[in-house]
C-alpha cells in the first residue's frame, strides 16, 4: 500500500510536467489562420440574430464553441472597398479606395501597401486566396502580387457578366483564374453552382498540404451576393428559397473547414474568423439577406450596411459561447493577427488596432474608441464614439419606399435621397429611429471633434476637405 501510494505521488507530478511542457510548446507554435469572408450578408442572417427558414448547424456550433461579435463593422459598405480595408488595416479611402471596381477600372491595391498576406510572408507563412479578389483585374494588381501564393477565383463580382440584369452588353464574360492565368474565359451559371464546393475543396486541400507549415488562406466566397447559385445538394433545402439554400451551402463550407482542422490536428492552433464585406442588398427582394432590423443595408453608412455578422474560433484561447459586445471593425484584423504572429506592421499608417485581448475573453478597456464611416469616393457621411453616433447630412442610398424586387431582378432605389444629420444611442436604439441630436448638445460637440479630426486625416467631400493622409491606389498607364 505504501509503495502505491507513492507512485501516485510521483505520478501525478509527473502527468502535470508533461502536459505543461505540452501547453508551452502548443504556444511556440505558430497559429494558423482561415478568414472566411461573405459578399452581402446581413447582420441577421445568422441564427443568433434572427436567422429563420434555413439550417446552420455549423457556423451554430462555431458560436456555440467560440465567439460572436455583435459590433462588428466592415471597413466601408461596398465590395472592393470594404477587402482593401480587410487586407490593408486602413480605412479604404485612406488608400484610394471607393466603390466597387469593374472590369474596365484602371486602378486597385497599389504595391506600395502591405496586404495582411505579405504581413504574415515575413514570418513564414503560406498564403492562399480562394473565391472573389475585387482589388484589381490587371496583372500588377492580382493577388500573386500582393502576398498570396494561390489565387484561384474571380477578379470582380459575380454579377459582372452578361447575365447582368442590365442586360447584353453592360458586362464581358466573367473569368476565372488559376494563379495569374484564365483557366475559363466564359464563366456560365452552372460553373456558378460549383462555386461554393470548388472553393472551399481548394481550401480543404490547402490546409491539408500546409499541415506542417503555418498557413493564412482567405476564402473569399462570392456569395451571398447575386446572382445566387447553388449545388444540387443543396437546392430547394430551405424554406427560404435559394437565399435560404445558398447559406445553407456556406454553412456547409465553414463544417468542412473546421472538420479538416480537426482531422489534421490543427483545431487548436487554428483562429477562423467568419464575416461578411457589407450588409445586404435589399432592393433584390426574396435574393437578399436581413438586416436584423438595422436601418437601410448595402451601399449606406447607416447601420444596416455595415454592421455584419462576425464569428471566430480558436480552440483552447477563445471560451466557449462568448458574446463580445465592443466597437470593432474590419480594419482591425490585419493588426490582430500581426500579434498573434509576432509579425511586424506594415511601415506605412493603417487605422486598425489589436484586439486580441477581447478575443482571448480578458477584461481590458476597449481598444477600439470610434469608428469613421466614409462612402462614396470620399464622403465622411457618420462617426461613432462608443454607443453614439453622429449622422452627418449627406445624399445617398435609400430603400425606402420602393418595392423589392424578386428572383434576381432588383427594385429601384433611390441614390440621391438628402438624408438628414442625426444622434442616435446604439444601445438603445440600434435600429436608428429616434434622433436625440436636440437633446444631447455635448455628446454632438464631442462627435463634430472627431469627424474633425477625420476630416483633417482623410479628407471630406461633402465639406470639401482633401485631408492630408491619403494615399494613391496603385494604377494602369493610359
Amino acid at each position: 500500500m505504501k509503495l502505491k501510494a507513492f507512485t501516485s505521488l510521483v505520478f501525478i507530478p509527473v502527468l502535470f510536467f508533461f502536459h505543461a511542457c505540452t501547453e508551452v510548446a502548443n504556444t511556440e507554435k505558430p497559429v494558423n489562420f482561415v478568414i472566411i469572408y461573405l459578399d452581402d450578408m446581413g447582420y441577421g442572417d445568422l441564427t443568433q440574430t434572427g436567422a429563420i427558414g434555413y439550417e446552420t448547424p455549423n457556423l451554430d456550433q462555431m458560436a456555440s464553441q467560440g465567439l460572436l461579435f455583435t459590433r462588428y463593422y466592415a471597413p466601408q459598405a461596398v465590395c472592393s472597398a470594404s477587402r482593401a480595408g480587410l487586407l490593408t488595416g486602413c480605412y479604404p479611402n485612406r488608400i484610394g479606395f471607393s466603390g466597387a471596381l469593374s472590369h474596365a477600372s484602371k486602378t486597385g491595391i497599389s504595391a506600395d501597401e502591405e496586404t495582411l498576406a505579405e504581413v504574415l510572408k515575413k514570418k513564414g507563412y503560406a498564403t492562399a486566396i480562394y473565391g472573389k479578389w475585387h482589388l484589381g483585374v490587371q496583372d500588377k494588381f492580382l493577388p500573386t502580387r500582393h502576398g498570396f501564393d494561390e489565387f484561384y477565383g474571380i477578379p470582380y463580382s459575380n454579377d459582372m457578366w452578361p447575365y447582368h440584369p442590365r442586360g447584353p452588353g453592360a458586362f464581358p464574360d466573367l473569368p476565372l483564374f488559376e494563379n495569374e492565368t484564365i483557366v475559363n474565359p466564359a464563366v456560365t451559371p452552372d460553373d456558378q453552382k460549383k462555386f461554393t464546393t470548388e472553393f472551399t475543396e481548394r481550401t480543404i486541400s490547402f490546409i491539408k498540404k500546409n499541415a506542417e507549415n503555418p498557413f493564412f488562406v482567405y476564402l473569399a466566397h462570392p456569395m451571398p451576393h447575386v446572382p445566387l447559385y447553388v449545388s444540387e445538394k443543396f437546392e430547394g433545402k430551405s424554406e427560404q428559397g435559394l437565399y435560404g439554400d445558398v447559406l445553407m451551402e456556406i454553412d456547409w463550407s465553414v463544417g468542412q473547414v473546421i472538420q479538416t482542422l480537426k482531422e489534421t490536428g490543427l483545431e487548436e492552433n487554428t483562429l477562423v474568423i467568419f464575416t461578411s464585406d457589407n450588409g445586404p442588398w435589399l432592393n433584390y427582394g426574396n435574393h437578399a439577406g436581413t438586416t436584423g432590423g438595422l436601418r437601410e443595408g448595402k451601399g449606406t453608412s447607416f447601420e444596416g450596411g455595415q454592421r455584419v455578422p462576425c464569428l471566430m474560433y480558436w480552440k483552447g484561447i477563445i471560451s466557449p459561447g462568448t458574446v463580445n459586445n465592443n466597437l470593432i471593425a474590419g480594419i482591425d484584423i490585419l493588426p490582430t493577427l500581426a500579434e498573434i504572429a509576432n509579425a511586424p506592421l506594415p511601415e506605412k499608417k493603417i487605422d486598425g488596432v489589436n484586439i486580441l485581448p477581447l478575443i482571448k475573453g480578458e477584461d481590458v478597456e476597449p481598444p477600439r474608441k470610434s469608428f469613421w464611416y466614409y462612402y462614396r469616393r470620399n464622403s465622411l457621411e457618420a462617426v461613432q464614439d462608443g454607443y453614439w453616433k453622429l449622422v452627418l447630412p449627406h445624399p445617398g442610398r435609400t430603400y425606402v419606399g420602393f418595392e423589392p424586387g424578386n428572383d434576381g431582378q432588383p427594385g429601384r432605389v433611390d441614390e440621391n435621397y438628402p438624408h438628414e444629420g442625426g444622434l442616435y444611442d446604439l444601445r438603445r436604439d440600434p435600429g436608428e429611429r429616434y434622433n436625440l441630436i436636440e437633446y444631447y448638445p455635448e455628446m454632438v460637440e464631442k462627435l463634430e471633434k472627431i469627424a474633425a479630426e477625420a476630416r483633417e486625416d482623410l479628407g471630406d467631400d461633402l465639406t470639401e476637405n482633401p485631408g492630408k493622409n491619403r494615399r494613391e491606389p496603385g494604377r494602369v498607364e493610359q
